[in-house]
């Protein structure tokens, strides 16, 4: 059972710690070691945010998705209390409002536009799509010179490809918008930074929609464009949703990629029962397994209480942020025994990696379809694949919203 229940009386506030933590020197898979600590001790607490809010952390499994799916939490991004993740972050959901950060009835109905061409049965129909780029990328690998960057490589041109594809955008401008989705999602770059990388993108994908109302085409930017000129939507908003797309579309299953290729690397025992397995469960298993341990987006799922609610006797007050800890969550042992350990026979398809309830990701279909190609194929075509430089070596991005790494030079 939920520890969540009726209103009750707020604890005094203890020390408040900054958030995100730091993770371990030595632990770049695990979330920090204090969040362990608060899981164990207390059901909830304040954190200290980069605008100096102290929201609600959330971080046991059982309250995270209780929360998730009450209807007493909003996503709106415009309440004045919302917990931003960075500055950058605030200003991008400023000048670009997409379904993501909306509460019902308005994210349904911008949803629902969109929600199709992200159905398992269609994204089932792209694996073969998808098998013939990961093949491609794979056979220019091992045709060119090593070591190779596996992110530039292989890790970001797959979901881009793909993402490219399914929306209508011409990958030969990757570039453009690889390098400006970076811009945002990073917690350092400033708010004159994050404004003009939006409008560079907002620009860009609205003189997109114009090509696609006078050429429309079978693509997800022409199936937005329909409904421009049906006048479901503004062709504005129909730019801000192809941003959010494109920008989510590439970015995540990429840190998933090379993140994960890491992880198995460390863990070859791991690594050799992905690669010797012909058996699609076991690999989609991997693929749960790797979101649930890695956890990318660590720095938690964002909402504004609209009532007060009480967790194990302490009350989140109505209008107080709210930080969803997922990452923490996915590593509860009273929902994953041992949950430090990699095990890719575990098969745990409730995490919450890609959140839960009505605002769970739209695009998970398709990063389990992509992510299940990758690890089912790479491995097995590349067997002696490892790092080419030691761990320590590694850059990780401690400063993004989503975690992952820079370069992960390999060899075989």
């Amino acid at each position: 059972m939920s520890t969540i229940s009726a209103p009750g009386t707020e604890a005094p506030a203890a020390q408040v710690p900054d958030y995100p933590m730091p993770r371990a020197a030595g632990c770049p898979f695990d979330p920090p070691p204090a969040l362990g600590a608060l899981q164990a001790r207390t059901p909830l607490s304040r954190v200290r945010l980069w605008d100096g809010s102290t929201p609600w952390l959330i971080t046991r499994y059982e309250d995270v998705r209780a929360l998730l799916a009450d209807p007493r939490l909003s996503s709106e991004s415009s309440h004045p209390h919302y917990p931003h993740t960075s500055p950058a972050m605030k200003e991008r959901r400023r000048q670009s409002q997409t379904f993501i950060n909306m509460d019902d009835p308005e994210h349904a109905r911008l949803r629902r536009m969109v929600t199709a061409a992200f159905s398992v049965k269609k994204v089932e129909a792209l694996r073969p799509a998808v098998q013939k780029i990961v093949d491609g990328l794979i056979d220019a690998m091992l045709a060119g010179p090593k070591p190779v960057d596996l992110v530039r490589a292989f890790a970001l041109p797959v979901p881009s490809l793909v993402i490219c594809e399914l929306l209508g955008v011409p990958y030969a401008e990757h570039e453009f918008f690889q390098g400006n989705s970076k811009i945002l999602i990073k917690r350092t770059t400033t708010t004159e930074q994050a404004r003009a990388a939006t409008r560079r993108l907002i620009d860009y994908l609205d003189r997109l929609i114009g090509v696609k109302l006078a050429h429309p085409a079978d693509d997800l930017l022409s199936t937005l464009s329909e409904r421009v000129r049906a006048g479901d939507i503004s062709r504005r908003e129909a730019a801000d949703m192809g941003m959010l797309l494109l920008i989510a579309g590439h970015e995540t299953t990429a840190n998933m990629i090379a993140l994960g290729t890491l992880a198995l690397l460390q863990h070859p025992d791991q690594l050799a029962r992905v690669r010797e397995s012909d058996e699609p469960r076991l690999i989609a298993s991997a693929v749960e397994e790797l979101l649930r341990y890695l956890s990318i987006v660590h720095s938690g799922r964002r909402r504004v209480a609209l009532e007060d609610i009480e967790i194990g006797g302490t009350t989140i007050r109505a209008g107080d942020g709210i930080v969803l800890a997922n990452d923490i969550g996915n590593r509860d042992p009273a929902a994953f025994p041992d949950p430090d350990r990699l095990d890719i026979g575990r098969n745990p398809r409730h995490h919450v990696a890609f959140g839960f309830g009505v605002h769970q990701c739209l695009g998970q279909p398709l990063a389990r379809v992509e992510l299940q190609v990758v690890y089912g194929t790479l491995y097995r075509r590349i067997p002696t694949l490892r790092p080419a430089v030691d761990l320590d070596r590694i850059p990780f991005k401690h400063d993004g919203n989503v975690y992952g790494v820079y370069e992960l030079p390999v060899t075989w």
